[in-house]
């Protein structure tokens, strides 16, 4: 159970704030039923209703200030996604967003970025699979971590750039 004020990761929906408990008077829909009445973080004038007795599978409490430095430690150890068929990689990549995980970001962010980097020293463009699932990942990982360390999103990623380099 969450409480009102949390900070909880919703799915695709990336960080929001419990802004209520409640049920919802909408025709069509249990009046019994328990929602959060979730407020995303960084898409203003959204509003998210997941219902309580079914949350455990999509949403999660957003990482404390010590697990998000934990994983910018161990951000060397996380392995990178292989495979063998580009065409398999968007599969790989969906998967991983789905986990609704911070590690599992990680790797896309990692695997995409050498790949990248592969690319560019080709003379060859970045797929816009890659293009696309970097974005989400890092958006879902930058927006979590700037809760956690109590930052501006915009920060973060330098902010794991200085700690990798201690």
């Amino acid at each position: 159970m969450f409480e009102k004020g949390e900070y909880v990761v919703s799915g695709n929906k990336g960080v929001c704030v419990v802004d209520d408990i409640t049920t919802l008077d909408i025709s069509g829909v249990d009046k019994e039923r328990e929602y959060y009445i979730l407020k995303p973080v960084y898409a203003a004038g959204s509003t998210v209703y997941v219902p309580v007795d079914a949350a455990a599978g999509s949403l999660r409490k957003v990482l404390s200030r010590e697990e998000a430095d934990k994983l910018i430690q161990g951000i060397p150890e996380i392995p990178l996604i292989t495979s063998a068929n580009d065409k398999l990689l968007e599969q790989e990549y969906r998967g991983c967003m789905k986990t609704n995980n911070c590690t599992e970001w990680i790797r896309i962010i990692k695997t995409i970025y050498l790949r990248k980097q592969k690319r560019l020293e080709a003379g060859r463009k970045v797929t816009a699979v890659d293009a696309k699932y970097f974005r989400l990942a890092e958006d879902n990982l930058y927006g979590e971590l700037a809760v956690s360390l109590q930052m501006p999103r915009g920060e973060v990623e330098s902010y794991i750039t200085k700690e990798m380099e201690k």
